[in-house]
């Protein structure tokens, strides 16, 4: 037995999941299945005065239908011809018989992968003189099979009221939150850490009875003062262990703390499948995410969020910039065929050399005759300077000069991190009488010199 609520949506949907968890959305109809309410209700039409009443009770209009088949539900409900139909067991195509044709249109427009009724066909019954659904049912279904193939044959079942496909129930949105409402204000994240943690908790258990995780975390929290203090963390894993994430959310709060006391707190999570890791027996194993996601956000906390991940090649030419982007150990650590990162011997034959560059240079005194060094003095502890026994350039490179601030020191010891302030420099590696490489440039605006890096 199923009943048809055609009316608004929004509004039947609630009705119909207070009467049965199993309902479908179809178009402006709501279709539900009534099995087992007659223990409770007693007779049909008992069963459909309960749901008149509980669409009256929401303030709208609607038509309520109960039939056999989920078809005959809808086209009676569709109709509209009176607010409650109500149809005896076996009696659905006699019931749906004085219905235009029209309605299986409607039924199509809704429910289009029935792929059953189409412009031509319907003007094809009209041709043929027929104008209700008891006429179409009327004919022979070998004949009209016949004639017009496997979409005459199904229009002919829907008109007997017949179902083409089982209901499909819809699956409510099932959300992964928790909210604790304080009696009194707190401030502070000491006392925070206990609200996180009695809200953790139980989400975390209702990933895993689902078999999730989290892939982002939302964090949202009312102020007395009226106003939302959301923060929101982009996992690098699923995740569902309760304590880590309590951990990343504070690390996050003690670089982004509310400006104002709390008073609600509401912890959300976007799930996703949960993760299934397999080991080798070959290769040492990597971090768990939830161990490398705290050491990071601990790292974030000290050094600053743009001071943490790993580097990327930056298009530019100037020498030693570089980008960061999020830590991710899994990629490019292991082949994707075998999983285990292939055992490569160096060839002795042929000559490799290094450059080891200092993050900021270090300034050096250099004795120069027409631009080439010949003697460097440096100050630093564990680099050697000396006479010059054979240098190489000069290679001359600049740019960014169009971002320069007029007026900005020349002079400065310049600073690769930087990736706005413009360059223009001479470079030359020098070999010392003690056999140590150098790469040393000149700063053409100031004339001053330092020491870019050492070859190893």
């Amino acid at each position: 037995m199923f009943g048809a609520l055609v009316g608004d949506p929004g509004i039947l949907r609630d009705v119909a999941a207070d009467f049965s968890p199993r309902f479908e959305r179809r178009g402006d109809a709501v279709v539900l299945d009534l099995a087992g309410l007659d223990r409770l209700f007693g007779h049909p039409r008992a069963i459909a005065d309960a749901l008149r009443t509980a669409i009256v009770d929401r303030g709208i209009r609607a038509h309520v239908a109960i039939a056999g088949t989920c078809t005959a539900a809808h086209l009676l409900a569709a109709h509209h011809s009176c607010p409650v139909t109500v149809v005896n067991r076996g009696e659905d195509a006699d019931a749906v018989a004085p219905l235009p044709l029209e309605l299986l249109a409607q039924l199509n427009a809704v429910l289009p992968q029935l792929n059953a009724v189409n412009p031509e066909l319907l003007s094809t019954f009209r041709r043929w003189g027929l104008r209700t659904l008891g006429d179409l049912a009327a004919l022979p279904a070998d004949a009209v099979s016949a004639r017009l193939g496997a979409e005459g044959l199904r229009c002919h079942r829907l008109a007997q009221g017949h179902d083409l496909r089982p209901l499909q129930p819809d699956v409510p949105v099932e959300r992964f939150e928790q909210a604790f409402d304080l009696e009194w204000p707190i401030e502070g994240l000491e006392p925070l850490s206990f609200v996180l943690g009695r809200l953790l908790e139980p989400l975390a258990a209702h990933l895993e009875r689902r078999g999730r995780g989290a892939a982002v975390l939302h964090l949202r929290l009312h102020l007395v003062t009226r106003t939302l203090h959301e923060r929101s963390l982009q996992l690098p894993a699923a995740m569902r262990d309760a304590r880590t994430l309590r951990t990343l959310l504070l690390l996050d709060l003690e670089s982004h703390p509310p400006p104002a006391a709390i008073d609600r707190v509401v912890v959300a999570a976007d799930p996703t499948p949960a993760r299934v890791l397999q080991f080798s027996l070959l290769a040492r194993p990597l971090p768990s995410p939830e161990q490398l996601s705290t050491l990071m956000a601990r790292l974030s906390a000290l050094m600053g969020e743009d001071r943490c991940g790993s580097p990327v090649v930056v298009d530019s030419w100037k020498p030693g910039v570089f980008g960061m982007k999020g830590f991710n150990p899994g990629s490019g650590i292991r082949d994707q065929g075998s999983g285990i990162r292939p055992f490569r011997i160096p060839d002795p034959r042929s000559p490799s050399v290094a450059l080891r560059r200092f993050r900021v240079p270090v300034p050096a005194r250099v004795r120069a005759h027409e631009g080439t060094p010949l003697h460097l003095v440096i100050d630093r502890r564990g680099l050697t300077g000396g006479a010059v026994q054979s240098a190489a350039g000069p290679w001359r490179t600049s740019g960014n000069w169009w971002n320069d601030e007029p007026g900005s020191p020349g002079s400065r010891i310049p600073d690769p991190r930087s990736q706005v302030s413009s360059w223009d420099r001479d470079e030359w590696d020098v070999a010392l009488g003690d056999g140590v490489a150098y790469r040393v440039f000149r700063e053409r605006g100031s004339g001053a010199w330092f020491l870019d890096g050492v070859f190893d």
